[in-house]
């Protein structure tokens, strides 16, 4: 790894820890009980260091819920599809990366948390719109040479207006190892996921 990458790295790691232990205190606490004094003690870092990567603690607890991924894994595992392979099986496969089930339950902490604390919803929308943007700037270039850059973009829209639903409960996607209840129009997480790309592959 050169000296550049490794700043990269560490940057990244720092940011990391300073975010997740904004989430942290969020979730015990929420967000009235701490202030970035607590997240800098917590995380072992300075203040300073601290305003080097987030303007408020709003912006720290939402960045905690968007995962780094390494764009290289998806290469791989484009690689191993058929030359055929279109975009929205493509957009399949990523979103699918994206949105582990430790990504989709933090999402929906982050949007329960600003139900109850406004300060923090544009952050949290922040955050859904920066996946959306990475997976619509991944596409756009894969498909360059075959599809127009606004259809990559409309695809990927498309998708992330029917995800956004998951989060904030307007529908009810259940995760591994949670019981369905009474609410109707509960289903799982897969036949969601399967449902809207059905949508899509079938022109609505």
């Amino acid at each position: 790894m050169n000296k550049s990458s490794l700043r990269e790295s560490k940057k990244e790691a720092t940011a990391h820890a300073l975010a997740e232990a904004a989430f942290q205190l969020a979730l015990e606490r929420g967000m009235d009980g701490f202030v970035v004094e607590d997240v800098v003690q917590r995380s072992g870092y300075s203040r300073r260091t601290f305003a080097n990567y987030f303007s408020c603690k709003e912006e720290a607890v939402a960045t905690a819920t968007v995962p780094y991924h390494d764009v290289g894994e998806f290469y791989e595992l484009l690689n191993r599809m058929s030359d055929s392979t279109s975009p929205i099986d493509a957009l399949y496969q990523f979103v699918k990366m994206q949105l582990a089930e430790e990504t989709i339950r933090r999402l929906r902490q982050l949007f329960t948390l600003s139900e109850s604390y406004p300060n923090l919803k544009p952050y949290t929308l922040t955050a859904v719109q920066r996946l959306q943007r990475e997976t619509q700037e991944l596409m756009a270039e894969l498909f360059r040479e075959t599809h127009p850059r606004d259809y990559n973009y409309l695809l990927v829209g498309s998708v992330f207006s029917m995800i956004v639903p998951m989060f904030d409960g307007t529908f009810r996607v259940l995760l591994l190892g949670e019981s369905a209840d009474d609410a109707s129009g509960t289903q799982s997480f897969d036949n969601y996921f399967e449902t809207i790309f059905g949508y899509l592959r079938n022109g609505f």
